[in-house]
């Protein structure tokens, strides 16, 4: 029995001593600046952001979170955000990057092209994720969409190639649609792209287009006036981050005018809009995460293939469209994804 005792001490005492020692050990490498085996990398992602106080965004960055946390990143444990709003004014976004740049971050996170045009000019080196680009190749953004070849990648808004869409169902309304509207923001370089085809698409349907370039709310009242100088019956908005933020004034002017109107942004439905034809960006945004996601975990931005909307949302205002004494044809009716009454 003695012999017992004194044999379980020797292994206590061996344990405490090598417990002890693996502790000494541990401190020794956190005293000399060497890690811990156990220490896990809390990576920082860069957010460019249009306006911290609008709710359209506040849904989007949601569900790009979302799409995060489904794959394993959780803020504060390994994952950290750095967010950088321009307060509605597009023209803080060079300076924000750069200063994203100067923080080192990770990864920098530029939804459209006048987000990824700022990161882009800030960094070479630093991966830059787009969630709603319009032309990245055209824009010079990515080399191709199957091997964008730099530190760019992302998802594409189908903006371009879609804008023939949006002018046929907002000439399907009504016959007498021969005119319509066009307003852009020459601050968004994909709008001048957009322009282009917008014009292919008024030649192909013998559709008489009237662009009005638009670069700060004060400017909206006088475009409006000369569509109506002009008599345009219809307006067709451009997807900018400008009138993602003037969607509501937009609207109203639109309303006041008495003028049928189609927007890229599904939201400005609810400000009070007639018609929109977008991309699920709820839905981009999600599957953007999974481009952070691998970025992050050692894939290359020039490997990773830039990917189309998985699905478009064609919304209507019928409430709207009682307003202006429009009756909404039923081959248009039966197109929509959503009505809003």
């Amino acid at each position: 029995m003695d012999h017992l005792l004194t044999l379980a001490r020797r292994q206590s005492r061996r344990r405490f001593l090598q417990g002890g020692l693996a502790s000494i050990g541990v401190g020794l490498l956190l005293g000399c600046g060497v890690p811990s085996p156990w220490t896990r990398k809390v990576y920082r992602v860069g957010i460019l952001g249009l306006n911290a106080s609008d709710p359209v965004e506040a849904r989007w960055y949601e569900a790009f979170r979302l799409g995060l946390r489904e794959r394993g990143w959780v803020e504060g444990e390994n994952v950290l955000f750095e967010y950088r709003w321009a307060e509605g004014d597009p023209a803080r976004f060079p300076g924000l990057a750069a200063d994203l740049v100067r923080l080192e971050v990770d990864l920098i996170l530029a939804r459209s092209s006048i987000f990824v045009q700022a990161a882009k000019e800030a960094t070479s080196t630093i991966p830059i994720v787009f969630t709603v680009q319009s032309d990245p190749v055209g824009l010079g953004h990515v080399a191709s969409l199957a091997h964008p070849g730099g530190n760019i990648t992302g998802l594409t808004d189908g903006f371009i190639e879609t804008v023939g869409k949006r002018l046929e169902l907002l000439t399907a309304l009504d016959p007498g649609i021969t005119r319509v509207a066009v307003l852009w923001n020459p601050d968004q370089p994909s709008n001048a792209l957009g322009l282009k085809a917008v014009e292919e698409a008024g030649r192909t349907r013998q559709v008489e287009l009237q662009a009005v370039a638009v670069r700060t709310g004060a400017e909206l009242e006088g475009a409006f006036a000369a569509f109506v100088r002009e008599q345009a019956k219809a307006v067709l908005v451009f997807g900018a981050a400008f009138f993602t933020a003037q969607r509501q004034p937009v609207s109203e002017l639109a309303m006041r005018h008495r003028l049928p109107t189609m927007f890229f942004l599904r939201e400005a439905i609810e400000a009070g809009g007639l018609m929109s034809y977008t991309p699920d960006f709820p839905d981009n945004m999600r599957r953007g995460a999974t481009y952070v996601d691998k970025i992050l975990k050692g894939a290359k931005p020039a490997d990773l293939p830039v990917e189309q909307p998985a699905r478009y949302d064609f919304a209507i205002n019928l409430k709207t469209a009682q307003a202006l004494g429009l009756t909404i044809p039923q081959s248009v009716l039966q197109q929509a994804t959503e009505i809003i009454q």
